[in-house]
């Protein structure tokens, strides 16, 4: 078994098309995740229509970045994934990665099954856990099947099917604005407002860890909240566009965090280092000190001389360990010390 502790793991829904030859931003996020160079990696690629190839391709990869060992598995139906020669590999890893491919099929073979099942136990225990394209999808508890694109919501636009369940309350749909796929999403939305859409671009990722999001990549990840939301969903007809009024639209590029739970932005842009910060508060400390001194500026001169006596008594009642309790006595800006108080009419 895993070693990991610390309560769930990270959760990586990836746009699909990630950079696999420069940066490889995304994927080098994901083995940092699953553990560096102790990271051991379970390659799934049942979605896929391609052979042995793809396993080798995530392989090479994986291992070029830093990852300890990489296996694949590819159970092709339901028996294979109740059997547990499939299981096993999963019971040590420390990140699980679904490759893309067909998202129907991929949900056809997984979820329900004890290979399902044990996806979920290991990102319980901390394991990561991510897929591209079609393995991003069956992150969430409703995945979007296949649908149509186009930036206008209609009826009947897509098609969803039970996901593993690891992302709450949310819908994730992948290659987002390369393929147009705005409209889908928010059809969902708007026939069951209470899921947030999710939309990842490629090459981004949408990194789930507890109720905070964050983006990673060189997209944006898109996000549908339809909590106000006022739609004709429930008497639109057939393939008729939809009306979806009072969405909260999030467009979130790479390093903004999300809160799922609340619904809000928390951040974006780079955070600083904690010495930065304590560096920025100090400065800020003696700003607020400046600009009270240039607010005195229009105090009297005799004001500062005043101040300047005073504090001479107490230095010299110091010295010779007297006590002036004059000398304490606090000096309103704006007053004129030792001047008659013009406040009452002379006599």
């Amino acid at each position: 078994m895993s070693e990991l502790q610390g309560g769930p793991g990270a959760l990586f829904a990836i746009g699909g098309a990630e950079d696999k030859l420069k940066k490889r931003t995304v994927l080098q996020e994901f083995v940092e995740a699953a553990g560096g160079s102790k990271a051991r990696i379970v390659v799934v690629p049942t979605a896929s229509a391609l052979g042995p190839d793809v396993i080798d391709v995530y392989r090479a990869l994986f291992a070029a970045l830093g990852a300890e060992s990489v296996v694949g598995v590819r159970p092709e139906n339901r028996e294979d994934a109740d059997d547990p020669a499939f299981i096993a590999p999963l019971n040590d890893a420390t990140g699980i990665f679904m490759t893309g491919g067909n998202q129907l099929k991929l949900a056809g073979v997984v979820t329900g099954t004890a290979f399902g099942r044990a996806v979920t136990a290991a990102h319980a225990r901390g394991a990561a856990v991510g897929g591209t394209s079609a393995g991003a999808s069956i992150l969430a508890e409703h995945m979007i099947a296949f649908g149509r694109s186009g930036a206008t919501p209609r009826q009947r636009m897509s098609q969803l099917a039970g996901g593993l369940g690891l992302v709450q309350g949310a819908i994730v749909d992948q290659h987002f604005a390369q393929r147009n796929r705005y409209g889908r999403l928010l059809s969902l939305v708007a026939q069951s407002p209470g899921l947030l859409g999710i939309g990842v671009d490629e090459d981004t990722a949408a990194v789930v860890r507890g109720t905070h999001l964050e983006v990673v990549g060189r997209g944006a990840v898109t996000i549908f909240d339809g909590t106000r939301i006022t739609s004709n969903a429930h008497n639109a007809k057939r393939s008729e566009p939809i009306l979806a009024s009072g969405v909260v639209l999030h467009v979130l590029p790479a390093t903004a965090t999300f809160d799922l739970e609340h619904r809000v932005l928390l951040s974006y842009g780079p955070q600083p280092p904690a010495a930065e910060i304590a560096e920025m508060a100090a400065a800020e400390a003696d700003l607020r000190k400046l600009a009270k001194e240039i607010a005195a500026e229009g105090v009297s001169p005799r004001y500062y001389a005043e101040r300047k006596r005073r504090a001479g008594r107490r230095t010299k009642a110091a010295a010779a360990g007297e006590s002036r309790p004059e000398a304490t006595e606090p000096i309103k800006a704006g007053a004129d010390p030792e001047l008659p108080d013009r406040t009452q009419p002379e006599q």
